[in-house]
């Protein structure tokens, strides 16, 4: 599995981008702008710096610039996607069959909400995109998928429906299970449920659904 791993410029956290690479390992290393400044703390080169470059800071664009094997790619200012998508589409141009995304949260809820929809494009690509953080774990599923209670990230697992139409959904061994309910959009029926067995699954023929597990 050809992994990529993302820094992008939202709420660092060096010690997770660190602890991802040695332990998951990584064949593609991407800084979207002012991620940079994350490998530039954990003493790590990118293999790729992508952005228009308005966020960094000055001095360590400078350092990484005096790094010959590094791929800048510069972006126009006045552009229609943000460095973080254009970061996606090259890892996956790059061959990267998946992709942990670091930096996609923060503050900046525009940026939030629009790094949420960019996992639509590892979706459509057959490449898995995982959003983390020190508290979350983010991924956008299309299929039933099984979860396992000693590797689940945090104690809470929440599902936002993704399809406009709405879908019908079974949760069994979670606190809160369902049994072939019509979830649509508008509701908070599944936040923050619970997996009470060794393994959980979801399950659903149809639709799109967020899962996000937190850890507060």
């Amino acid at each position: 599995m050809r992994r990529a791993v993302i820094v992008a410029g939202g709420r660092k956290t060096p010690d997770l981008v660190r602890r991802q690479i040695a332990d998951e390992g990584a064949e593609i290393l991407i800084a979207a702008d002012s991620g940079m400044e994350v490998f530039y703390e954990i003493g790590i080169a990118p293999h790729v710096i992508v952005g228009d470059f308005d966020s960094v800071k000055p001095e360590i664009a400078a350092h990484f610039r005096q790094d010959t094997t590094i791929c800048f790619h510069e972006l126009n200012p006045v552009k229609d996607d943000t460095d973080t998508e254009a970061a996606i589409r090259l890892a996956i141009s790059m061959g990267a069959e998946e992709i942990a995304l670091f930096g996609a949260l923060g503050t900046r809820m525009d940026h939030v909400l629009g790094n949420l929809e960019l996992l639509c494009i590892g979706l459509k690509a057959g490449v898995p995109i995982t959003i983390l953080d020190d508290a979350n774990r983010i991924r956008m599923i299309d299929r039933s998928v099984r979860l396992l209670k000693k590797e689940q990230y945090g104690d809470y697992v929440s599902f936002v429906p993704y399809t406009k139409d709405g879908m019908e959904i079974t949760l069994q061994g979670f606190k809160y299970p369902l049994d072939y309910y019509y979830l649509t959009g508008g509701t908070s029926l599944c936040i923050s449920n619970e997996i009470t067995e060794d393994e959980a699954e979801v399950i659903f023929e149809r639709g799109v659904l967020l899962m996000i597990e937190a850890k507060d």
